[in-house]
Parts: structure tokens; C-alpha cells; sequence
């Protein structure tokens, strides 16, 4: 039997290798950005095309690289931050592994220009698919300048899975973020298709988050510090006030460098118990100081994950640090007891707006008309009372017959008979089943309109969701928004959709922002995304009183929907309690 196990080309390998490393174009930033760090930059900058997809550079005012390290940086297992193994468990740099440089140019066109303080001439290498097709000296600047082109130019397969720009570009905006975040004493700037998105420069950690995530965003930082022999964190949560759904504004900081922990984020949500609903996210800017002996960061490729030595003890100082700064400024409840709180308004109603008492007046009443003599004795009703059989309605409708009788309970549900046993409605997510058909239906048959405003509407937004509205301006545009301007921290809107009022848009922007991280952009989950938002602001609250009119109507409206029993979101509308269970109740 002959020989079938082989020795891999280098260039098959590499292209292995890069399918860890390099995933999309942000990956490809990560590696470039964190490598400008390492080489001790006090500038750099990010100039993409094409959302990294066409090219993505990065050019530092770093050490540089001599001739010979310049060629060597591209072979694998290359690396200037470890000599041994033992190195590891003592790292102080981004980068360890030998593998970014490598596997980039296995599936991309790359070029790469650096000089050093003490070279006249830099050296300019420029390589495909892993070979090498042109070697020279070049004049250059000091620092180093890669130029990456044509993103995976020689896999299509793996091409083809990239998604829209708009989402590639996003992920790239997310890691310039982790980056720039960290190292706040360091310039940055950040250029897509020729147009600035950021210019960073040196200042102190609070200023950059508030370069970053826009000038409103310093009222909402609450800071964290604490150290003891294990760990030393500082950093700023955000107010509970301004807890989201999305959780693009939650970041951890380990010995400067970026991870993601599950396990680290329960803790700040124990720390939140009580202050934020469950279905809103808390924002966080946590930096932790780790000895480097207790930690292992070589867990994962993209070197997100990483391992600590007692995460247990590391739980338990990150919930208390948080929960001590939210006690001392006054964010944490507290008791009160001189407060009345008959007098607070409900949360649902703090934005409604006063709505005048109805008073009906009987105007054929006159007191001084004479009325019969009361009674003394009445019959007592009888259950075999034929007369009262005759009058009596049935308790019970038909299947071909709508719903006449309804009362409600408890201000939140409506209990109606039914052909098969007894209806309870909750009435708020009745009616915005309701209304999301409504108006589906009415935009399957018109087109969207706009109504255009006297005074542009203002609207404060963070700079990542500025910058997502910009770059879907046509999508706002099919749906009736006409963009007057966008500024640093704040869009202006010429012209709104028709249905909108002006109340109606943060809360629309809101849900239509934390869509377009998914990627979901066609046309119908447009309107989809317009009819959810309506639909949850213009709802009836629970606690709302409804004449019995109301009741029966919503009631109706809710059994013709398409999808009767689930809200938008999936929530059950309606439970029919059968005979067969009140029977079963009743039997115990």
C-alpha cells in the first residue's frame, strides 16, 4: 500500500490557518490596529473602501520594521512578543501568535511599507496569495503602512459570505471602537470611502468615551473604581435610565485588550437587579488590571476569551464595585418614608398627555318629581321560575356569532364568554395586534406618505447610530423621512412619515437602529419595524378603564387578525379557559 499522509504546501496552510483568523474585514482591522499599538504608535489611522471589502489600510508612526523583519513578519509562527512558552503567562502586548500577518496575505493582496529611525530608505514588500511579487527599497515615512486589497480575492466561496456593507462596516466601526477605547492616549482617526467618520485625539479616558458615543453621553457615566489584591477596575457605567435592548455599549477590558465574558456580565446585571426591566440591557466601559499570572489569554484565536484564575472572587468584586457606585450617586432605590406614593405617576403614564374629565349629566332629572313608594317585600327569584328562564340570555355564544358580552378585570383583562368555555383578553396586547395589521394592511394597499415639519424635528443620538443613519438615508427616505441634517451627537428630519407624530420617533429610531445591526434592511421589515413601533406606542395601557362598547369592539377587531393569539413579538393575546378545565377545577 502506498503512501497517502502529505506534507501541506505553505500556501494551502496559510490559507487553513486564515480561516481562524481572518473571518470578515474587521478581523483584518483588529490584527492591523493591534499590531500599530504594539509597535508603540502615538497616530494611526484607519482609511477603508468598500466597507474593507476593496481595501482597508492602517498606517502608524510606530518603531518600523528592518529589512529582514519585514519579510519575516509574514511566515508563520513569526513573532517578536514571545520567545518561550513560559511567555505567556507574562504577556504586555496584543499580539503572540505569529499568525495574523500571515494568514492576511494568504487570502488577500497585500503591501507593506516601513521604515525605521535609524534606516534612510524603508523597505516596500508586496505579496498575493502568500508569495512574494515584489521586494524594494522605498522612501517612507517613519512607522508602518499596510495596505490590504481584495479580501479573500482568491476564495470566492468564502467571499460570498460577507454580508451587506452596511453590516461589514459596522463590525469594522466595533473594533475601531474596542481599540480606541482602550488607548485614549493615542490619536485616531477613521476614514470610510474618503469621508471622516472619527478623528480621536490624545485625551483622558471620559472625553474619548464622549468622542466616541457623542457629547450627551457624558451626563450618563457613573464612575466605577476599586482595587484590591487580585483586581484593580475602573471605568464608568452607564445610568439605569439609559439601559437599552441592544448591547453594542457593553465593553470589558482585561490588562488592555478587549474580551468578551458571559460570565463577568452577570455580574453587572446582579448589580443592576432592581434598577432596569429585564429586557434592556445596561451600558458598561469596564477596565480590569489582572496580575498576568492569572490569567490566560490563549484560549481562542481572536483572543476575545480568556481564562482567570478565580473568577468566582473576581464576581464578586465587579457586582460590589458596581453596586457602591451606583449607592453614591444616588442611583440605587431607596426607601422613603415621608413620600406618598398615591401621588406618584405611573411610569407608562409619564408621557401622556392630559386628557379632559368626561361628565354626562341626565338633563330630563328633576328632584322634585314624585316617585313611587318603595317596595317592602319583593319575590324571591326562583331557579324554576319559568318567566325567568324566558328572559334570561345565554351564557354561552355560538361559533357564528360575535362577542356581545364582556366586563373587565383588574384594568388589564377582559373576560368574555365563549362557544367552548370562558375568553381572557389582555387587553394592551390585544390591541396591538390589532393595530400592527391595521397598518400593514393599510400600506399593502397605499404607498408611505410624508408630512413635512415648519421647525426640523432634533434628535440626539449616539455617534454609531448617527452614523447608521447616514448610511441608510434611502431606506429613511421609502419610508417618508426626509434627513435635513447630522451632525456630531444630533439628526434633524425635514419630513416624517404621516402616521408618525413627533412623539413617535425616538421610540421608532430606537427599534429601527438595533435592526440594522442584524442587517435586516429589505423593504418589508421596514414597514414592519414602522407598524411594531406604532403599534407598542399607541396601544391601551394596562390600567386603563374601557366602557363595555370598547371592550367588545377590541375584542372582535382581535378575533378577525390573521395571527389573533401572539403580539408582534410573540406574546400571547388571548387564553380560553375550556369547559373540560373549569370542569377539571371543579372536580378536585
Amino acid at each position: 500500500m502506498s503512501d497517502i499522509i502529505r506534507l501541506l504546501p505553505d500556501h494551502v496552510a496559510n490559507q487553513i490557518a486564515a480561516g481562524e483568523v481572518v473571518q470578515r474585514p474587521s478581523s483584518v482591522v483588529k490584527e492591523l490596529l493591534e499590531n500599530a499599538i504594539d509597535a508603540g504608535a502615538t497616530r494611526v489611522s484607519l482609511i477603508v473602501k468598500e466597507a474593507g471589502k476593496a481595501h482597508i489600510q492602517v498606517v502608524d508612526n510606530g518603531n518600523g520594521m528592518s529589512e529582514t523583519d519585514a519579510r519575516m513578519c509574514f511566515e508563520r509562527h513569526a513573532t517578536s512578543k514571545i520567545q518561550k512558552a513560559d511567555d505567556l503567562f507574562n504577556l504586555s502586548t496584543k499580539g503572540f501568535r505569529g499568525e495574523a500577518m500571515a494568514s492576511i496575505a494568504a487570502v488577500a493582496q497585500v503591501q507593506l511599507v516601513t521604515k525605521t529611525k535609524e534606516d534612510d530608505l524603508g523597505i516596500r514588500i508586496d505579496i498575493e496569495g502568500s508569495e512574494v511579487v515584489q521586494q524594494q527599497r522605498a522612501t517612507a515615512a517613519i512607522g508602518t503602512s499596510v495596505v490590504v486589497k481584495n479580501l479573500f480575492f482568491n476564495i470566492p466561496a468564502r467571499r460570498n459570505f460577507l454580508k451587506s456593507p452596511q453590516v461589514e462596516f459596522r463590525h469594522i466601526t466595533d473594533e475601531f471602537h474596542r481599540v480606541a477605547l482602550i488607548h485614549h492616549e493615542i490619536h485616531f482617526e477613521l476614514i470610510h470611502n474618503g469621508s471622516e467618520v472619527f478623528q480621536l485625539p490624545p485625551t483622558t479616558l471620559r472625553q474619548r468615551i464622549v468622542h466616541v458615543f457623542g457629547s450627551k453621553f457624558d451626563e450618563r457615566l457613573v464612575p466605577v473604581s476599586e482595587t484590591t489584591d487580585m483586581v484593580a477596575i475602573t471605568g464608568f457605567v452607564l445610568k439605569p435610565d439609559f439601559a437599552k435592548k441592544s448591547r453594542h455599549q457593553q465593553f470589558f477590558f482585561v490588562n488592555n485588550r478587549f474580551i468578551k465574558s458571559g460570565y463577568l456580565h452577570h455580574a453587572v446585571l446582579a448589580a443592576y437587579e432592581g434598577l432596569v426591566s429585564p429586557n434592556h440591557q445596561p451600558g458598561y466601559f469596564l477596565y480590569l488590571t489582572v496580575p498576568t499570572n492569572q490569567l490566560d489569554i490563549n484560549i481562542h484565536p481572536t483572543k476575545t476569551e480568556v481564562k482567570f484564575e478565580d473568577e468566582h472572587a473576581l464576581y464578586a468584586v465587579l457586582r460590589a464595585a458596581i453596586k457602591h457606585s451606583l449607592g453614591q450617586f444616588s442611583i440605587a432605590p431607596v426607601l422613603d418614608f415621608t413620600n406618598d406614593n398615591s401621588f406618584d405617576t405611573p411610569y407608562a403614564q409619564h408621557k401622556a398627555s392630559p386628557v379632559a374629565p368626561r361628565v354626562s349629566v341626565n338633563a330630563n332629572f328633576n328632584p322634585f318629581a314624585t316617585t313611587s313608594p318603595p317596595r317592602k317585600f319583593e319575590k324571591s327569584i326562583s331557579f324554576n321560575d319559568d318567566s325567568i328562564k324566558e328572559k334570561t340570555q345565554p351564557l354561552l355564544e355560538t361559533p357564528d356569532k360575535k362577542i356581545n358580552v364582556s366586563f373587565q378585570w383588574a384594568q388589564k383583562y377582559l373576560i368574555a364568554p365563549h362557544y367552548n368555555g370562558v375568553l381572557v383578553v389582555h387587553q394592551s396586547r390585544a390591541h396591538e395586534r390589532v393595530l400592527y395589521e391595521e397598518f400593514m394592511h393599510l400600506w399593502e394597499t397605499e404607498e408611505i406618505t410624508s408630512q413635512t415639519l415648519a421647525i426640523p424635528l432634533a434628535i440626539t443620538l449616539d455617534r454609531p447610530s448617527i452614523n447608521a443613519i447616514i448610511s441608510h438615508e434611502k431606506l429613511l427616505v421609502e419610508m417618508g423621512f426626509v434627513l435635513h441634517s447630522a451632525q456630531e451627537d444630533t439628526v434633524e428630519f425635514d419630513a416624517i412619515p404621516q402616521v408618525f407624530v413627533i412623539e413617535d420617533i425616538p421610540h421608532f429610531l430606537q427599534q429601527w437602529l438595533a435592526q440594522t445591526v442584524d442587517g435586516t434592511v429589505h423593504a418589508f421589515s421596514q414597514r414592519d419595524v414602522m407598524a411594531r413601533s406604532l403599534a407598542t406606542q399607541r396601544s391601551i395601557s394596562s390600567g386603563r378603564s374601557m366602557e363595555s362598547y370598547e371592550q367588545i369592539e377590541l375584542i372582535n377587531k382581535l378575533m378577525s387578525c390573521k395571527e389573533a393569539d401572539r403580539t408582534p413579538e410573540g406574546k400571547a393575546t388571548y387564553k380560553v379557559l375550556t369547559s373540560r378545565e373549569l370542569e377539571r377545577f371543579f372536580s378536585i
